[in-house]
């Protein structure tokens, strides 16, 4: 692939929406983007290198997975995700910076069925961070090229949670997910970064994780569990496809709570505490309080028309 300069805005999809986000000199943003831009694409490309190298196909094959999916999936995800590496650390040297060097990783798999659940978690939350990044692209061009690098992305999506029997169209949408949530996420699975790297402009939220068994129907109830105290009011904020939709908990005690997930939710879906109702969106991050976490929903079986043609 060659570098291109539209490249620079293109990865604006990864930022998201700037709420929240610390004002950036404008001639500094195109840098930052790439920056934070690479510091994913590294931890993807850490990601599956532990896989392919702790793992053989073998290992795959007798786990129950198809030879299909490591020879025609994943070993084409693993050149994705390297391309994207080399292409973002030239793109960054051509534009005058010091491209950010890989962290140090933990990621919590230890075979090859837990990898697999971990891959599409991260091809969901990279799906998701590209589409909620769309509304900064002003230039048609740019948004053609940011549009075929987010393709790509769902079809990573879609392989992984084939493999995993997860129904791949969850939701008749995707999920859009705003910056600080997606470096709250990443930060998760880094232990430490290069004392040389450059400081990014992204903060990441207190964890909120949940002891519901995954995946789970919509409509039953959540409990999550913090570290930090909790506010005495707040908001459980859903985001599934194109529906974001704040409920009231049940407040256990000052670190754990319980709440309903909506009615017609499918897929990977997220969650937020936050201090408003935001329902309907958008999402504001200074209104986040903890999360994001990651749930799972089983879809209702698929319904229409036979005659609906129009």
């Amino acid at each position: 692939m060659k570098i291109s300069t539209a490249i620079v805005t293109s990865l604006a999809l990864l930022i998201g929406s700037t709420s929240a986000v610390p004002i950036v000199k404008k001639d500094d943003i195109d840098l930052t983007i790439l920056q934070f831009a690479l510091t994913l694409e590294h931890l993807e490309n850490a990601f599956y290198k532990k896989a392919i190298a702790m793992m053989p196909e073998s290992d795959f094959i007798a786990a129950g997975f198809t030879d299909d999916y490591y020879s025609r999936g994943l070993k084409y995800i693993v050149h994705d995700e390297e391309d994207h590496v080399r292409l973002l650390t030239a793109a960054i040297t051509k534009a005058g910076g010091q491209p950010v060097q890989a962290c140090t990783y933990e990621f919590p798999f230890n075979d090859v069925k837990s990898f697999a659940s971990l891959s599409a978690i991260l091809e969901g939350v990279g799906s998701s961070a590209y589409l909620g990044g769309a509304p900064l692209i002003t230039s048609k061009a740019y948004l053609s090229v940011a549009g075929s690098i987010l393709v790509t992305e769902a079809l990573h999506n879609a392989i992984a949670r084939s493999a995993i029997n997860e129904i791949v169209p969850g939701t008749p949408y995707g999920t859009a997910l705003t910056p600080n949530p997606v470096f709250t996420l990443a930060a998760a699975f880094i232990k430490s970064c290069p004392s040389s790297n450059q400081a990014l402009p992204f903060k990441a939220y207190p964890a909120l994780n949940t002891a519901q068994g995954l995946p789970a129907a919509p409509g039953m109830p959540f409990q999550f569990m913090v570290t930090e105290a909790l506010p005495s009011s707040f908001f459980v904020t859903f985001i599934g496809g194109m529906d974001i939709t704040s409920v009231t908990p049940t407040i256990a005690s000052a670190y754990n709570f319980f709440a309903t997930a909506p009615q017609n939710y499918g897929g990977q879906a997220y969650v937020l505490v936050t201090s408003t109702d935001l329902t309907g969106g958008p999402i504001d991050d200074s209104k986040i309080l903890f999360g994001p976490a990651i749930v799972e929903f089983t879809p209702d079986a698929p319904t229409f028309d036979p005659n609906y043609i129009k």
